[in-house]
């Protein structure tokens, strides 16, 4: 997996949106994904984390999920966000950090099959980005990876 992290961080780092922000991997345990961001680089008007960022670290959170799910399966993929759904419910005046884990009800196994069998799936994900150990701000959001094309 640390070979697939790695890969994951240097994708990330060749986003110019993504290094603006400061979006880095800070770690994956038990299907879970957890990217991280200084406030400093993030903030808005208020001194708290400005929303846009917010949405931005949970999407690539989820994004990034997907990626080394497919990878770990020795799967080739483009991963896209179909549709999501941002909750903003506290500001936030600390360093950002998202993680990303399978929604409750989808299953990878599924998820990874179905990829294998059609060249393309969809999966649904949540993320939450916490404030003193509450949820600031959360996403619910539906990823779909299509096959690379062969060169």
């Amino acid at each position: 997996m640390q070979e697939h992290l790695a890969q994951l961080s240097a994708t990330l780092k060749a986003m110019p949106p993504v290094v603006a922000l400061g979006i880095e991997v800070v770690g994956y345990h038990d299907h879970q994904l957890t990217l991280g961001a200084p406030l400093a680089a993030n903030l808005n008007d208020k001194g708290n984390a400005f929303g846009g960022s917010l949405a931005s670290i949970l999407t690539l959170s989820g994004w990034g999920l997907v990626s080394l799910e497919l990878a770990a399966a020795g799967l080739q993929a483009d991963v896209y966000v179909a549709d999501s759904r941002v909750r903003y419910l506290a500001p936030l005046y600390g360093d950002l950090l998202a993680s990303a884990r399978l929604d409750e009800e989808a299953s990878w196994e599924v998820f990874l099959t179905r990829f294998a069998e059609r060249g393309h799936a969809s999966v649904n994900l949540v993320a939450q980005v916490l404030a003193d150990g509450r949820p600031a701000a959360t996403l619910s959001g539906r990823f779909v990876a299509k096959a690379k094309e062969q060169a």
